[in-house]
């Protein structure tokens, strides 16, 4: 960038629009160039730019600022205050402080007459519609609130322990409140005996000593079974019950019979899940097709349980399942999405009885491309219930008495078939992140018994290209019929999340070149010569971090991961109201029936309906990793002072965290038992760099931990380090011995817990939490229901 001439001191729209004009990262020495500015109005600049990104209007970060990531036309903010003129002022619900900065700022926009449930304060959660302002002043958006979620809450939930002089403490659930306990009087225990689970209001706060509290409601107690999943439930609001009339709807319900309905009965459609799974869903048949046009074609059915016609919109069923959005899969109990005589029993796809069922059957061709696809209405029977073991053991070689008499009929076919469609899987290159996935079980009496990795199957693969191949069928029939709909989407990582990870794979010699539009292959192109090396655990965690997350929207932008240009979720209506609503929309479709999507139900409801389940999934994940930390915290609590060996997974300016390399616990080392010297954050290394020596502890490093403390309740670890640390880099190392350089076709380096030199690069500083946010990578899989298209 040249020095422009003295113009005199910029507006802000000036800088904002430079900014704009200039994406990733501009430096305040760039502006300053731009507008000829002296260094006497570098104070003034500054000022600015502060201001700018309190706002929101712009993001800084050290000494660069850039513009805000984009937020969806529909989402859930919390309303956190108010700017000088009163105004409320939100921030998106959702927001991950370490990747993207600062959230931006909501300016609420409140209407002179509030309509019923809208009258929001600060502290209140809401959904709200959104647009980007113009204006180089104030917050980057507008919101109008749609509907108020949640009031704010001064009630906390913990664990009640007794004093001997009466009375007692509460032991916050939250990890983020462990070291704040409650005073709570022996008046206002309302009869809370040690050990329970309890709701507390706050009653009064000091500025010494602990503040107090009154139990609220008593939940029962942390030592019954099923306890450590009850805390996650009460902690985010996942409802537990029922309502009486859903329950009514549920009992009253009636099979499906052949009324509308195609005959499939004699179709031997099979499901394949795991073998503790409590329902069933999709069902699968594969056979070659006589098509003489299409020789070494196939013809793959997918059956999906049809929810649709026994959830109508509108009723009490209904309203139900959208509040809670999906089934929360825990190691010791599901919380379903519906009542189990709808989930567990009419709509379950259990051997040799009739059910009815949403069926889609795609012709598939030699080169395993789909050619054409038709959706049915249909009374099925399932043939045989498979667990995904049992059917790789038969394809192996080791048939069972149940799928010996299916081998050649039914699961050769199948496998064919996967093979086939598995040629324009690799050819479209998705992202192929296929990261490790932990099971807990668990004891009789809820107790964990050990944590194990399931071996990835091509069954389980086979499952989830048929789902896949599913869902892409669904949305597309929806945009030929113009209905709309609730899309799966996932954004492609941001320019600036590819810039910081295309800085830290040079810090390992790792060539990243992006040329024309991004796509996985990218992605995967590193990771593939990083195969088998010592740091493809590090750079696949970093990769995953530098994806967006995926969500459901009623605008479609294509799923980046899947590499698809439009998706939408079908395959599991049971457990996603998502797919309910698709089913609903090709039932209308297609005039196939009852149960179809009302014709009041336009891209803008819909719009509304994908930002709250959004969250209920995203509320899923957490309370679903909450209660495995928990679960692990119990199993550790009474090792205190053993030894473990695990891999640094987060680096903050807080410490280190660092992942078990046996059960996948993770725990944190703080950054003041790390030694006397004073360490910085490198962002770009992901690292924390001693200033005097040059230790330096970076994401990736396998070290040996002491488990120091251990907080059950919270389910928090706290480590000490025990091996030492890195003194100098991998590239610094391989400089100074050729042979040791990363050759990724014959020689892998070194592990990355060697010694390594100082870091020379200015470190920066890191904000938020530790680990990144989740993406939509493995979440609902590996549950009850399995690896069905990784969740993507």
């Amino acid at each position: 960038m040249k020095p422009k001439k003295d113009r005199g001191f910029p507006d802000r729209q000036a800088i904002v629009a430079f900014i704009k004009a200039h994406p990733g990262k501009v430096g305040t020495r760039d502006i300053a160039r731009e507008f000829g500015l002296k260094n006497a109005d570098r104070i003034e600049l500054k000022r600015i730019l502060r201001e700018l990104a309190d706002d929101g209007t712009i993001k800084k970060k050290r000494h660069t600022v850039s513009e805000p990531d984009a937020l969806p036309p529909t989402l859930l903010a919390d309303i956190t205050g108010r700017d000088r003129d009163g105004e409320l002022i939100a921030s998106p619900a959702e927001w991950d402080e370490v990747e993207s900065g600062e959230p931006p700022k909501i300016l609420i926009e409140m209407p002179r007459r509030p309509k019923p449930g809208t009258a929001a304060g600060i502290g209140d959660r809401a959904l709200l519609r959104v647009e980007r302002t113009d204006e180089g002043e104030g917050p980057a958006y507008r919101g109008r609130i749609i509907k108020l979620i949640d009031k704010a809450k001064s009630r906390i939930l913990g664990v009640f322990r007794a004093l001997p002089e009466g009375g007692g403490r509460l032991i916050p659930v939250d990890k983020k409140m462990a070291d704040r306990e409650l005073n709570i009087a022996a008046a206002d225990t309302k009869g809370a005996q040690d050990g329970d689970l309890i709701s507390v209001d706050i009653v009064r706060t000091r500025s010494f000593g602990l503040a107090s509290g009154r139990v609220k409601e008593r939940l029962g107690s942390v030592k019954s079974e099923k306890a450590i999943s009850l805390i996650a439930i009460y902690a985010h609001d996942i409802p537990l019950q029922f309502s009486a009339a859903a329950e009514r709807e549920a009992e009253a319900a009636e099979p499906a019979n052949l009324r509308g309905r195609e005959d499939w009965r004699d179709v031997p459609l099979v499901t394949i899940d795991p073998p503790d799974a409590k329902d069933h869903d999709d069902a699968v048949h594969a056979q070659a097709d006589p098509d003489p046009n299409n020789k070494g074609g196939f013809i793959v059915d997918v059956a999906i349980a049809d929810v649709s016609f026994y959830v109508r919109p509108g009723t009490a069923l209904d309203r139900d399942a959208l509040d809670r959005g999906n089934s929360v899969y825990f190691p010791d109990r599901v919380v379903p999405m519906l009542p189990e005589r709808i989930s567990n029993n009419l709509c379950s796809l259990v051997p040799g009885e009739p059910r009815g069922a949403l069926a889609v059957r795609m012709i598939i061709a030699p080169d395993g491309r789909k050619k054409s696809h038709s959706f049915h209405r249909i009374l099925m029977r399932s043939a045989a219930k498979l667990s995904y073991a049992q059917a790789q053991a038969a394809i192996d070689g080791r048939p069972d008495d149940t799928t010996g008499p299916l081998l050649d009929t039914i699961l050769r076919p199948l496998y064919a078939a996967y093979a086939c469609v598995k040629r324009a899987r690799d050819e479209r290159d998705p992202l192929n992140l296929d990261l490790p996935e932990r099971k807990i079980l668990l004891k009789s009496d809820g107790t964990v018994d050990r944590v194990v990795v399931p071996e990835r199957l091509d069954a389980h693969k086979l499952i989830e290209e048929f789902m896949i191949l599913a869902n892409v069928a669904a949305a597309e029939m929806l945009e030929k019929k113009s209905l709309p709909l609730i899309y799966r989407v996932h954004d492609e990582p941001t320019l600036e999340k590819v810039h910081a990870l295309a800085e830290f794979l040079e810090t390992l010699d790792v060539p990243f070149t992006k040329s024309g539009a991004l796509r996985p292959t990218l992605f995967n192109r590193v990771l593939a010569q990083l195969e088998g090396h010592d740091y493809y655990p590090l750079v696949s965690e970093v990769v995953l971090r530098a994806q967006a997350q995926a969500e459901y929207s009623s605008e479609n932008y294509g799923h980046f991961g899947l590499n698809l240009r439009r998706y939408a979720h079908f395959t599991s209506p049971i457990r996603r109201y998502a797919d309910l609503v698709v089913h609903r929309a090709l039932v209308r479709a297609l005039g196939l029936g009852e149960g179809a999507l009302p014709d009041s139900e336009t891209p803008e409801t819909l719009s509304e309906v994908a930002a709250h389940i959004s969250l209920t999934e995203r509320r899923a994940m957490k309370a679903e990793r909450e209660t495995v930390d928990r679960l692990i915290a119990h199993h550790l609590a009474d090792r205190i002072g053993a030894t473990f060996q695990g891999r640094v997974s987060g680096v903050t300016r807080a410490g280190l965290f660092v992942k078990l390399s046996d059960t996948g616990a993770d725990g944190l080392i703080p950054i003041r038992s790390l030694g006397t010297e004073y360490f910085n954050y490198d962002e770009s290394r992901h690292a924390l760099i001693g200033t005097r020596s040059g230790t330096m502890y970076q994401l990736g490093d396998v070290v040996d931990i002491r488990l120091i403390e251990a907080a059950p309740v919270a389910g928090a670890l706290r480590f000490e380090l025990l091996s030492s640390s890195s003194e100098t880099s991998p590239r610094d190392r391989r400089r100074s011995n050729p042979q040791r350089r990363p050759s990724f076709k014959a020689h892998p380096g070194r592990s990355p817990d060697k010694k390594r030199k100082p870091s020379k690069q200015k470190s920066g500083k890191a904000k938020g939490k530790a680990k990144g946010k989740g993406k939509d990578k493995g979440k609902n899989k590996g549950k009850s229901k399995g690896n069905k298209g990784k969740a993507w």
